[in-house]
Formats: structure tokens, C-alpha cells, sequence
């Protein structure tokens, strides 16, 4: 579902892959851009396992899009944790 905001207001992104030898990266854009492998907008990009990327964005600019993870090396089934305040 596409993030619906209209307010002011600033989100707090903290990404973390959760897996060995890939990295992935947190973007945002439609679905069809993920189903075609696009990172649009990217808001982070993860490094190994235990390394934390914080992002802070406006919510405006993600009006409209969604938010989706896209492997960007590596073979493995990624794991990742995203929290956002």
C-alpha cells in the first residue's frame, strides 16, 4: 500500500540487512518499478550483517510511493529489519 501523507512531519528510517554476503537496498517507488527491479528513490543502501543505516526523510516526498527492499548482491534469500519512528 502506497504511504498516504499530507502533513508535516519527518520520518526516522533505521535499516539493517540481516544477511551475509548481500546487500540490499530500501527504496521507493511503485509497484511497477519494483517489479521491474528499479530503485527510483533509493533511501538507503545496507552494508554486512550488524551495520544500521539511518535515514530521515520528509513523509511528503514518499506520498504516493511504495516501499520495498531490492537485493542488489548476492545470491542468498536476504533478511533485513526496518523500523521506522
Amino acid at each position: 500500500m502506497p504511504v498516504s501523507s499530507s502533513g508535516d512531519g519527518v520520518l526516522k528510517m533505521v535499516f539493517e540487512n540481516k544477511t551475509s554476503g548481500t546487500n540490499v537496498s530500501l527504496c521507493a517507488g511503485t509497484l511497477d518499478e519494483f517489479a521491474q527491479g528499479k530503485c527510483p528513490m533509493r533511501l538507503s543502501s545496507s552494508g554486512g550483517p550488524s551495520f544500521q543505516f539511518l535515514t530521515i526523510i520528509d513523509a511528503k516526498e514518499l506520498s504516493g510511493k511504495s516501499l520495498y527492499a531490492i537485493r542488489g548482491v548476492g545470491t542468498a534469500p536476504s533478511q533485513f529489519v526496518l523500523t521506522i519512528e
